[in-house]
This record gives structure tokens, C-alpha cells and sequence, in this order.
């Protein structure tokens, strides 16, 4: 596999058995367009967007607006994430969505407040103040979402902002059906009963919604009225005053200067070769495009296929080599482009990738504390103390009439982000500051252990694992995949993506298949609940030390991850989507 920058610009699964009888089971068709979501609500706004004439952009925009309606674990305007465009090569329409024909990647990642400083959670002691960057006025990042969709449509949309946001001022405005699993997954929550805006909204005021209720949000639609007539309002204007005074009230630390200050970034696309295909994925701040191009290169090197079927041992313990060694180094060298070079080349030298290979034992797992990164390929490592992105990200894709293609993901961090929701602007702000390094050689919330180059500075993004990727085949489209899932990001959509590579599963059995997932420390093998059982004791045999969730709580529901993946038919254009079974009540749809 080789690598280049793209040139800038001039819960409820189902077992894999049941699809291999049923290879069709599932799986949406559309002749013409495609939209998924973790949310029903807000694929229809997508596709009422691309019936209107809207393109992708438009489409993806109207969606990432809906879900902040419709989802707020992790749908919002108060967080930030990654869109990957892709315009169309297959043919040319009258109106381009990018002249240049280009890929395009905007960065609207949350930034650190001017005022965050490397240690703000940390005690006099040093040690990190469990819940200080999770919960609470002081886990805010500068929110992004509402720049980059703007900068977006701006940019390479075609019906412009205020046509695009009307599903999702409508949505706010009339409300939407509630079903059971949202009231019952709202009603419990303990972060949003933390704060009392947020209990008023969304647990009212501890009278639950139940299942049928309507849920009409007010506020927030005279929100998305404004953001709608003027985006800048949100950075610059009246709104960016009741953003700060609601964030200052409670001790945060998110001003009008900051706020000012900020700007979702345009960078260029990582793009990557694996088995004749091409890779074109995210750069930093994002940690998950250079992770994946890294394990592809090292996998690229064995014949999955005749290794044994999809989700054997064989296959699991020379994928999770592959992802223990790249995890390696996302940890200890990848931070904000922006304040650190990060040796991405380097990562993504297949030589590189060659030399990994010689230390995975064909049988046998690798130790993490015994991994010895190959000598003379990569900069010294920066050295840090020895030490023993939540699940609630979402994640849409979407393929417009002409085949341009945008892969999005965006989050709050963990579910409903930091529990403070903006008086009278009826929006929940973000918990982004825990995926800086709170204390280096510390895990974050996610387990990951980072290195300097995460350190939190005034005006820095943090280290994501957000990996919104879009996969062609001579020039023409083939996959759209994506995820939520903090640190398994990565790991989920490279499984998507050699489910269906290298073992020829559907979209639908790829976004469905049990999913495994190793960041090299801490050194545990992670199974989701249904992983099967014999396969799980046979890597134990390989050395692994399995933790394999077993029962729903409210932290864990025994899954992760949400694939909304949509592949084109190589030979008829067919457009095919696999909305994952574990999310209950999103759905894909097309025309």
C-alpha cells in the first residue's frame, strides 16, 4: 500500500451466519442517491434535501443540522468534527459540487479555550481530578460544528444554508416522535440530570418522557432560525455573547474572544492504496486516517482470505498485530498539525509497514510492553512516563444523483458531551477537552495513553480518532464508510472495510459483524458481546487477554460503533447501504 497527500486544491445485532444464508438480507437499494443515519428523522431530511437539487454537500449539511435535532447524544451544534468531500469523476454534471475536482476535508474540530492550560485537571498533587473533563463548564472545547457546516455549504453546496437547515427547523419547531429506547436512555442519565437546563429539556425536570411523547424543542429552533440567517452570529454576534455569559456562569472558560477566534480549516486528505484501492481518508488533527493507512500497509502483506473465513482467529490475531503497532505510534507521536509535526510519511512507508511485519509471530500475540518499534524509519519517540472519543459520536454518509460523495462524522465526546446545555439557546455543549493529554502516561476516558504532542495549549485541537473515509476503485466511487466509537473508531471502519474487501461480505454483513478492536495499551483484546465465543477462547490460547462485554449497562451496551455504509456496484451504479442493526432507530434511504 502506498501513501501521498492528495494534491491540494490549484443495539441489537445479528449473527454474521444468518447473512451468509441470506446474503441480500437487509441491504437498501436506490438507483440514484443514498443517505444513512444513526437517526430516521434525519436521513428523510437528507433525502428531502437531494429531491429539492441539493448535492451531497447540501444533503450531508441538512443531516449533520437534523441530527443535532433528533440526536443529542452526540448530533449538535455545541461539538465539532470531520467532513470528507468527494466530488464526482464519473461524469460531468452542470453544476460541480468542486470545480477543482479535488477530494476536500474540512477540519471543524473544537479548539482549547486561550485560558486551558497543560494541567487544568490535574490536583496539587498532580494527579488527574476524575469527571474535571468530562463533565461540567470546564470540558468545553470552542465548538466547530456550526463553522464547518457553513463553510461547507458556503463552499460546495448548491440550495444554500437557510434552504438545507429547514428540515431541522421544523424538527425543532413541530418536534418528533419519541421512541421507548430514547426516553429510557435520556430518563437515566446521569449527566444530563447534572445540570438543571439540561434536566428541564430533556428529562423535564424529572418527569420523563415516555414512548409516543412529542418532543418540541423551542429554543432551539429560534437557535437554528438564527444560525440559518447568519452563521456568524454564533462566533461573532449576539449568540457568541450567550454562549460565553452561559459558559462563564458556571466557571467554563470559553470567552468572546475565543469564540471569535475560531475557524474550521480546510486540509488535505490522506490518501492510501490497499488491494488496488484507493484510501482516501482523514489527516490530523484526526489520529484515524494515519492509523488505518498504517495497519492497511502491514496487512496488505498477508492473504486475509486464505487465512480462514471473516472473524476467525487466524484472521483476528493478524489484524489485531496490525492494529497494536499502529496504535503504537499514533500514541506516542500524532497531536494538533496546527503546533507539531507528525510524521505521517514516515507512518506510512511501506518499508515501514514491512519491517512491523517481521515482528508479528504468525501465530502468537505480541506483548505490548515487549513491541519493539523497527529501527530507522521513525523519529526518536518523545518520552514519557510508564503507565499501567465515547461511544456517543455519530456518524452519515452520502451519495448524491451525480456520485459525489461526503463522509461525516462529528461529535460531543462522550453522551451528551459535557451535560450543559446553553441557557435559552437549548443546545448541549461538548466534553472535547478530555482527548487532549490531561497528564502525560495517563489514560483518558477512552483508555488511550498520549504523548506531548496531545497536550492541551490555548487554541490547539485535540487528537481525535474520527475517520471518515471514502474508498474508490479506478476512478470510480466504491465505499463510503465511517463511525462512532472513541478510540475504535479506526478499528471498526478497517474492519468494514476488509469485511468487505477481502472477504466479500455485504455492506449490510460488514456493518453488522461482530467487532473486535486493539489499541495497544491497555494490552486487552475487546470482543463485543456476541463475538463468538469459540473463536474468542482460541485467540485466549494465542496469548490474548480477552475482555469480551457480556451484559448492557449504562455504560456499555456490549456494542460499539454505528457503521453507516453505503458501497456502489462496480458494474450497474447500484447504490447499496448497510444501516448498522445495533442503532434501532436510524435507517438508509434512497431513490
Amino acid at each position: 500500500m502506498r501513501f501521498w497527500p492528495a494534491l491540494p486544491p490549484c443495539f441489537c445485532l445479528l449473527a454474521t451466519t444468518i447473512f451468509a444464508q441470506n446474503p441480500d438480507a437487509k441491504v437498501v437499494r436506490a438507483a440514484h442517491v443514498m443517505v444513512t443515519s444513526v437517526h430516521h428523522e434525519a436521513t428523510d431530511a437528507g433525502v428531502e434535501i437531494l429531491r429539492q437539487g441539493g448535492n451531497a454537500v447540501d444533503a450531508a449539511v441538512a443531516v449533520g443540522f437534523a441530527l443535532a435535532v433528533v440526536y443529542p447524544q452526540a448530533g449538535n451544534i455545541g461539538g465539532g468534527g470531520f467532513m470528507m468531500i468527494r466530488p464526482t469523476t464519473d461524469h460531468h454534471p452542470q453544476k460541480p459540487m468542486a470545480k477543482d475536482g479535488k477530494p476536500h476535508f474540512i477540519d471543524f474540530r473544537e479548539k482549547a479555550p486561550a485560558a486551558a492550560t497543560a494541567d487544568m485537571y490535574l490536583d496539587k498533587n498532580r494527579n488527574i481530578v476524575k469527571g474535571m473533563s468530562t463533565v461540567g463548564y470546564k470540558a468545553s472545547g470552542v465548538p466547530g460544528t456550526v463553522a464547518g457546516l457553513a463553510l461547507a455549504e458556503r463552499k460546495y453546496g448548491r440550495l444554500g444554508l437557510k434552504a438545507v437547515m429547514q428540515p431541522a427547523i421544523r424538527l425543532a419547531r413541530e418536534g418528533y416522535v419519541l421512541t421507548d429506547a430514547e426516553c429510557s436512555y435520556w430518563g437515566r442519565n446521569k449527566t444530563l440530570a447534572s445540570n438543571a437546563e439540561s434536566r428541564r429539556i430533556f428529562q423535564r425536570n424529572g418527569h420523563p418522557y415516555q414512548g409516543g411523547d412529542r418532543f418540541i424543542q423551542p429554543e432551539l429552533a429560534k437557535t437554528l432560525e438564527r444560525i440559518a440567517a447568519d452563521p456568524s452570529d454564533f462566533y461573532k454576534g449576539k449568540m457568541a455573547a450567550q454562549i460565553a455569559k452561559g459558559m462563564q456562569a458556571g466557571g467554563g472558560l470559553i470567552t468572546t474572544t475565543d469564540l471569535a477566534a475560531y475557524e474550521a480549516k480546510e486540509r488535505t486528505p490522506l490518501v492510501g492504496h490497499y488491494r488496488g484501492y484507493e484510501v482516501l481518508t482523514a489527516p490530523p488533527p484526526s489520529s484515524g486516517g494515519i492509523v488505518m493507512i498504517e495497519a492497511l500497509n502491514i496487512l496488505s502483506g498477508y492473504d486475509l482470505a486464505k487465512l480462514g473465513k471473516d472473524r476467525s482467529a487466524a484472521q483476528v490475531h493478524i489484524i489485531t498485530e496490525a492494529f497494536r503497532r499502529a496504535y503504537m505510534d499514533r500514541n506516542d507521536y500524532l497531536g494538533d498539525p496546527d503546533f507539531n509535526h507528525n510524521p505521517l510519511k514516515e507512518m506510512a512507508n511501506p518499508a515501514y509497514a514491512a519491517a512491523w511485519r517481521k515482528s508479528i509471530d504468525p501465530v502468537n500475540a505480541t506483548p505490548s510492553a515487549k513491541l519493539v518499534r523497527p529501527a530507522g524509519f521513525m523519529p526518536p519517540p518523545p518520552k514519557i512516563p510508564s503507565a499501567p472519543e465515547s461511544q456517543q459520536t455519530t456518524h452519515f454518509s452520502v451519495v448524491d444523483a451525480d456520485g459525489n460523495a461526503v463522509s461525516t462524522t462529528y461529535t460531543l465526546n462522550f453522551t451528551f458531551g459535557s451535560g450543559i446545555t446553553i441557557p435559552g439557546l437549548g443546545f448541549l455543549m461538548n466534553d472535547e477537552m478530555d482527548d487532549f493529554t490531561s497528564k502525560i502516561g495517563a489514560p483518558n476516558g477512552f483508555g488511550l495513553i498520549q504523548g506531548p504532542a496531545n497536550a492541551i495549549g490555548p487554541g490547539h485541537r485535540p487528537l481525535s480518532c474520527m475517520s471518515p473515509t471514502i474508498v474508490s476503485k479506478d476512478g470510480h466511487l466504491r465505499l463510503v464508510l465511517g463511525s462512532p466509537g472513541g478510540s475504535t473508531i479506526m478499528t471498526t471502519v478497517l474492519n468494514n472495510l476488509i469485511s468487505v474487501v477481502d472477504n466479500g461480505l455485504n455492506i449490510q454483513q460488514s456493518a453488522d459483524a461482530p467487532r473486535f478492536h486493539h489499541q495497544y495499551l491497555p494490552d486487552v483484546l475487546q470482543l463485543e458481546k456476541t463475538f463468538p465465543r469459540d473463536v474468542a477462547e482460541q485467540l485466549r490460547k494465542r496469548g490474548y487477554t480477552i475482555s469480551q462485554q457480556t451484559e448492557f449497562d449504562e455504560k456499555s451496551p456490549g456494542t460499539w460503533g454505528d457503521s453507516e455504509l453505503i458501497e456502489m456496484d462496480a458494474k450497474t451504479g447500484e447504490l447499496m447501504s448497510g444501516h448498522d442493526s445495533r442503532r434501532t432507530y436510524g435507517k438508509a434511504a434512497g431513490y
